[in-house]
Parts: C-alpha cells; structure tokens; sequence
C-alpha cells in the first residue's frame, strides 16, 4: 500500500474501476494523493503488479462488515450430551412414580 509498493511500473484501476493503464509507481502513487485516495496492490504476482486507487479505511470497513454479516446468518450446530447410567437396573424398582420417568425426560432432554 502507497509507499510500501517497491515495483518500478503498475499497472492502475482508477476509483470507479476504470483502467488508466502501465504507470510508473511514483505517478500512481502521485495520482492517488491527488485525488485522496490510497494506491492499494491487489493482484502482486501478475506482471506488471495491478494497483487500485481506493479509499483503504473504508475498503477495510465493509470487508469487517461482510464478515459480520456472514458470521451473523450462519446455522451453528450444537451437540448436546447427556449422562446415562444403568444403576435403576441393579436397584430394586422403587414404588415411586418419579422413578419411571427418568429415562423418557432424559431422552427428551437429549433431542
């Protein structure tokens, strides 16, 4: 970004998207103060590296708010677990009526 682009020629993308074309770095980066934007490379590998005139603050503000909203409306899985243990078969059936309804609250507990 601005002066950390160490390249001798880039090739340029005004605000709106248009292409100025193969430009000397310090012009580009001139060209973006003028209009007070930022000179940004996006794609470094190409050959010459494509740099975009833009707003980075702002640029870096709607990424947060993609991320956000993406975060936002996504489904999160939840795996419940419960504990079951088979004591109730080696005791002796109690003659209360709580004791039979253990297992289908834990089993609806669990869905």
């Amino acid at each position: 970004m601005n002066r950390e682009i160490r390249v001798r020629e880039v090739r340029v993308i005004g605000p709106e998207g248009e292409q100025l074309g193969i430009l000397p770095t310090p012009d580009a980066f001139r060209q973006a103060q003028e209009s007070g934007y930022d000179l940004v490379e996006v794609a470094p590998t190409s050959v010459p590296p494509v740099c975009r005139i833009m707003d980075y603050g702002k640029y870096k503000y709607e990424l947060s708010k993609k991320e956000h909203q993406s975060r936002r409306h996504q489904k999160s899985t939840q795996v419940k677990e419960i504990k079951l243990s088979w004591k109730r078969a080696i005791r002796p059936k109690s003659p209360s009526p709580i004791g039979d309804v253990k297992w289908p609250t834990k089993k609806w507990a669990a869905r």
